[in-house]
């Protein structure tokens, strides 16, 4: 089986390496019974990985059953995947198969698996190595034969280091890792997405179909798209209901992309020539060469209105390109840094000099995330569901954030 005909069968849109790589990686693992592990963002369509290896595995006659460990409560994991026996905890009135023991056989896909509780993970490590587990309430021991596959859009090393997954786990989970491209990297995949999407919902809806004039389609394929695929698809199902101009313009479309602008500052400079540079640098450079543009306009109007005549702008231009231009950061200036920039002269060899303080941002990405959870609760006022969704986590994720940053 090859790739074309693995995005074929399960829908996968898209000519992009990393893809193309990502579905090469599973068709070939398929055949043999190593775990998988699936890293990538939310929304870009991990949950495409695991069918195909369960689709070309040995095991395809067999069920094939996919958990999401996020959405689970810590109080009733271990019953949802190992199974329970009756009476042993309140409510349990009759013995039940947990997820693990319906998969027997078969495969079992374990989406957002950073989620799983410590206690939860040793359980799961002890199937890994042994294919053994014990129900809740219970003390047989019952063996599962299972091919395991696993995806997280969490750091597991970073987890690793801050003591919340298991480092042991992780390497047997490991030994095949997948990694899905974001949306934002994948190019001219979006607009190919983008009419999928607007031609499927054109059937469901009975309408026709939306198109994207040129502007639009340029605004679609730099836009950040942090909700991925989903978020993609979710923005056109909108646009296909809601418009009635079924030709889309980039004012139209920008009503539907959250945060666009502040995703995309303007370029004020060669972006070449300037990539060694680092960005604090780059930005202040930027701003000198705005401001000395100013003052050489602010020169030219000041002849015109004396009476000089128009001067030659090109000549100035000139000048100031071959002007001292002199850029530095003060070393040992934490939190702020002064910097002082020589540049445009003029033939009276004057010279402009600006003093800029510049606010040391904080880098802690910590920081951004507990600012971002503050921001969603804000928006959505103080419900959690809601905020959850916003963020592009789980409930159970946004609960342990809150709990941990102190925000409640």
């Amino acid at each position: 089986m090859d790739i074309q005909s693995a995005k074929q069968r399960f829908g996968i849109i898209g000519n992009n390496e990393q893809l193309n790589r990502a579905i090469d990686t599973a068709i070939r693992v398929a055949p043999t019974a190593l775990s998988v592990l699936i890293t990538g963002e939310s929304g870009v369509g991990k949950e495409n990985i695991p069918q195909i290896i369960h689709a070309f595995g040995q095991n395809k006659h067999n069920n094939y059953v996919a958990v999401n460990c996020g959405a689970i409560p810590e109080g009733t994991i271990d019953s949802e995947l190992f199974g329970h026996v009756k009476g042993s905890f309140t409510g349990a009135h009759a013995e039940r198969k947990g997820y693990f023991e319906e998969a027997d056989g078969g495969t079992i896909f374990l989406d957002e698996i950073g989620e799983l509780p410590k206690a939860t993970q040793a359980k799961l490590l002890r199937i890994l190595e042994s294919g053994e587990f014990i129900k809740v309430g219970s003390s047989k021991v019952l063996k599962t034969n299972v091919r395991i596959v696993a995806a997280t859009n969490v750091n597991i090393e970073e987890a690793i280091k801050k003591g919340r997954f298991r480092e042991d786990l992780y390497y047997r989970l490991n030994t095949v890792p997948i990694t899905m491209p974001p949306l934002r990297d994948r190019g001219p995949d979006i607009q190919l997405l983008f009419r999928k999407f607007s031609t499927d919902f054109a059937e469901k809806y009975r309408m026709p179909v939306v198109r994207l004039d040129e502007n639009a389609q340029q605004i679609l394929t730099k836009y950040y798209w942090p909700g991925n695929v989903r978020q993609l698809k979710n923005i056109t199902e909108q646009i296909s209901i809601l418009e009635q101009n079924r030709n889309v313009d980039s004012e139209t479309l920008l009503r539907y992309l959250p945060n666009y602008s502040e995703n995309h500052l303007p370029v004020l400079f060669n972006q070449e020539e300037h990539d060694s540079l680092p960005n604090r640098e780059v930005l202040v450079k930027a701003l000198f060469d705005m401001r000395a543009e100013v003052e050489m306009l602010k020169s030219t109007v000041k002849s015109m209105v004396q009476g000089n005549g128009v001067p030659n702008l090109e000549s100035n231009a000139d000048n100031f390109e071959n002007g001292s231009q002199e850029l530095a950061i003060a070393p040992n200036t934490y939190p702020t840094a002064q910097v002082q920039y020589q540049g445009y002269q003029s033939s009276q060899s004057s010279q402009i000099q600006a003093h800029v303080e510049v606010e040391e941002e904080s880098l802690s990405l910590e920081e951004k995330e507990k600012e971002l959870i503050k921001k969603a609760l804000e928006k959505h006022r103080g419900k959690r569901k809601y905020a959850a969704q916003d963020l592009g986590i789980s409930e159970r994720t946004l609960y342990r954030k809150i709990k941990e940053y102190d925000l409640s």
